[in-house]
């Protein structure tokens, strides 16, 4: 974090997604403040909050790409959650509270899965001496080994003078054998447990009241244990992780990982816009309210029970989004409004975005499809006129019918490439070239019919 300045962030999310300048610099400087804040005094530290984001803007255009990138940048635990699908307490359906449960569970695996890793060489170490032991299975019967006295030191020999010195000699080469990858196909028996199964809809329930359900179902039912046949390939992932399970400190984990979750954690809450009240809306809005309601505490700061403890909300980011289409967000209510001091709106993208978008990110989108085309030997080539045509295409579109953003150029592309993807593991010529007359070929029925683009583009 140290070295990540606002400047640095900005550059990576410039690889991923094109434009939105502001949206880029708000994000980057609300991230740079976290670490700035871990790095005054206590007393300091704990009066500084920080400062959640709105972005406001119309679909495809890059809020959901931010806060996601930003989130992988960072190494924090991140969950993105929909407001339309949370319900007022009382009422059917998810809690907003969940939110706060889920991202710790989603910190919880971050941090075991680095531990994991920490202890990996050891893991493999111990993986590899049961493997040996599945192979060469030690003597049942203690009785049929006798020891026999020789000049030098004591040696081990079974009944039938077979000296045990050999029995090292042979799992030495089994281990040479395994390191060289020979035995990956050979079948060997391996014990599993099962857990228990505990719906997530009762765990949730409980933990309301504090009660570690899931903890309590393990313990009072014990796991299943089953004997099953499986290739070394198979059996040594089975293994390795109940051997790093074993290293790990599961109460580090636990406490590191609510740290975590707490100072680092962003929730990107989408479709905010569709929990605010409409002034043009007919009927009552206590609903939308009623989870707006429930949104502003967890917001605001408020500790949430969880199965792994306590967890306090003040210090997580929280990052809203949605089109506000119909309504604004001065529609959502004055105290949530006031837990979102930084708005930032988003540009709606044109042709120009379009093409830069087609080829300048690492994951653009024709890179995409020619590498995934190549796998089937197939050499797919965009002129230069060929990217201008899909943009045209995709513009218009976006015009005649409802503006997607820059998901619409998913819908062309895979359109455009229908044929190709369909027929490239028979075709003769493996050379493909796109160029504006394709384009036009392909998508020239579609692009002529109005009534056509809403229902396939």
């Amino acid at each position: 974090m140290r070295e990540l300045t606002p400047r640095k962030i900005v550059e990576e999310l410039d690889k991923y997604i094109v434009g939105q300048k502001e949206a880029k610099r708000a994000v980057a400087i609300a991230i740079r403040n976290r670490w700035r804040r871990l790095q005054l005094s206590d007393e300091l530290r704990e009066e500084v909050m920080p400062k959640n984001i709105i972005m406001i803007g119309p679909t495809g255009v890059g809020k959901t790409e931010i806060a996601r990138r930003i989130a992988n940048l960072v190494k924090a635990p991140f969950l993105k959650v929909e407001a339309s699908k949370y319900t007022e307490v009382g009422y059917h359906g998810r809690d907003v509270e969940s939110m706060i449960r889920d991202i710790v569970e989603i910190a919880v695996n971050m941090v075991r899965t680095e531990q994991m890793e920490k202890v990996s060489v050891k893991a493999d170490m111990n993986t590899e001496e049961r493997l040996l032991d599945l192979l060469l299975p030690l003597p049942e019967a203690k009785e049929e080994v006798a020891v026999v006295r020789g000049e030098g030191e004591d040696r081990d020999v079974d009944k039938g003078g077979t000296v045990v010195e050999k029995r090292e000699t042979t799992r030495e080469k089994f281990r040479n054998k395994l390191r060289q990858g020979k035995l990956e196909d050979r079948m060997v028996e391996i014990k599993t447990q099962e857990k228990p199964v505990v719906m997530q809809g009762i765990v949730a329930g409980i933990e309301e009241i504090g009660v570690d359900f899931q903890n309590v179902i393990e313990k009072m039912i014990p796991p299943k244990t089953q004997v099953k046949k499986t290739p070394i390939s198979d059996a040594r992932k089975i293994i390795k992780q109940e051997e790093a399970e074993k290293l790990i400190d599961k109460e580090k984990v636990t406490k590191d990982a609510l740290h975590r979750a707490e100072n680092m954690g962003i929730v990107f809450i989408d479709e905010l816009d569709k929990v605010a009240s409409r002034e043009s809306g007919h009927g009552p809005d206590i609903s939308r309210e009623g989870v707006q309601r429930d949104i502003l505490p967890i917001v605001e700061g408020s500790t949430v029970v969880t199965r792994y403890g306590m967890v306090k909300t003040d210090r997580i980011l929280f990052i809203a989004a949605g089109a506000f289409h119909v309504s604004k967000p001065s529609d959502l209510i004055p105290e949530l409004q006031g837990r979102f001091p930084i708005r930032v709106e988003l540009k709606d993208l044109g042709k120009e975005e379009f093409i830069r978008i087609l080829t300048e990110p690492k994951n653009a989108l024709i890179k995409q499809y020619t590498e995934l085309l190549k796998t089937e030997k197939v050499n797919l080539q965009f002129n230069k006129d060929a990217i201008e045509e899909i943009t045209d295409v995709a513009v218009k579109i976006n015009k005649r019918s409802q503006s997607i953003g820059a998901r619409r150029l998913h819908t062309v592309m895979e359109k455009l490439l229908e044929d190709a993807s369909f027929d490239a593991p028979d075709l003769d010529d493996k050379n493909i070239v796109v160029d504006a007359e394709y384009v036009q070929d392909k998508m020239k029925d579609i692009v002529k019919d109005e009534d056509l683009t809403k229902y396939i583009l």
